[in-house]
């Protein structure tokens, strides 16, 4: 008996981002996988069981949760944000690419989120108007030298750069090192928006300059935009500034 997996992005946090059809899937499911933090955002169902694991358990939590469904139950696997960014699609979907021929033939559906630069941008305006890329400085997965090459390719061609997993008590100099790098790029007076656990309790949105940016400022919670040339910001009296990039370039050369 083949079962099904459903992989649903719960978006930033707060009930109300999280979509209709992902409210669905998770009541329908009859057994959750997660990290712990994201399945505690879920209501308890008495019909089902939930099987937490650590954030740096993708790999496993992927093959449990396939070789779950295969055997008949109904799956969701849980994401913040979107599934696709960073997160739980892509693990699955590497566990199916080197698993066993069964897992091929699961009903397997994601369903999306909304994911924190989204979040973020949203909160302060539009930050993410003209073309934008989005990088992990998470190094775990990957080797930092290829952060680096990203951090100058996005800056050199003018990309918006939102940055996630900025920071963490196993990497604290990641991200002061990332802003050095793109300072060799871009001008100090790029603004900069640090959101952190946008769309929960007692989040914090702060605007800066590149200059000024304080790697102190983030955490694992946090997400980052870094501004190109283009963007500006708006000041307004009495309340918070805008952050925009215009849709249109004005360039002379190519």
């Amino acid at each position: 008996m083949s079962g099904r997996i459903t992989i649903i992005g719960l978006g930033p946090g707060d009930a109300r981002y999280l979509t209709h059809e992902a409210d669905a899937a998770l009541a329908a499911a009859d057994t959750l996988f997660g990290y712990g933090p994201y399945l505690d955002r879920v209501p308890v169902r008495n019909h089902q069981t939930r099987r937490a694991s650590d954030n740096r358990e993708e790999s496993a939590r992927a093959m449990a949760a396939l070789q779950c469904a295969a055997e008949g139950a109904s799956v969701a696997v849980v994401s913040g944000g979107d599934p696709g960014v960073f997160a739980m699609a892509a693990a699955v979907c590497e566990a199916i690419d080197s698993g066993p021929q069964a897992w091929r033939h699961l009903d397997l559906h994601c369903i999306p989120g909304i994911t924190a630069m989204l979040a973020v941008a949203a909160r302060v305006g539009a930050p993410l108007g003209h073309d934008f890329c989005a990088i992990s400085l998470s190094d775990n997965l990957k080797p930092w030298p290829m952060i680096e090459r990203r951090l100058d390719a996005a800056a050199g061609a003018g990309f918006v750069i939102a940055l996630y997993n900025p920071i963490s008590r196993a990497r604290p100099w990641q991200l002061r090192s990332a802003f050095d790098r793109l300072r060799r790029h871009l001008p100090g007076s790029i603004p900069v928006v640090f959101g952190r656990a946008i769309g929960r309790a007692g989040e914090e949105l702060v605007l800066s300059s590149l200059a000024d940016a304080d790697p102190a400022r983030a955490d694992m919670a946090t997400l980052i935009i870094v501004g190109s040339v283009e963007t500006r910001v708006i000041e307004r009296e009495g309340q918070s500034p805008l952050v925009y990039t215009p849709r249109s370039l004005q360039c002379a050369s190519v």
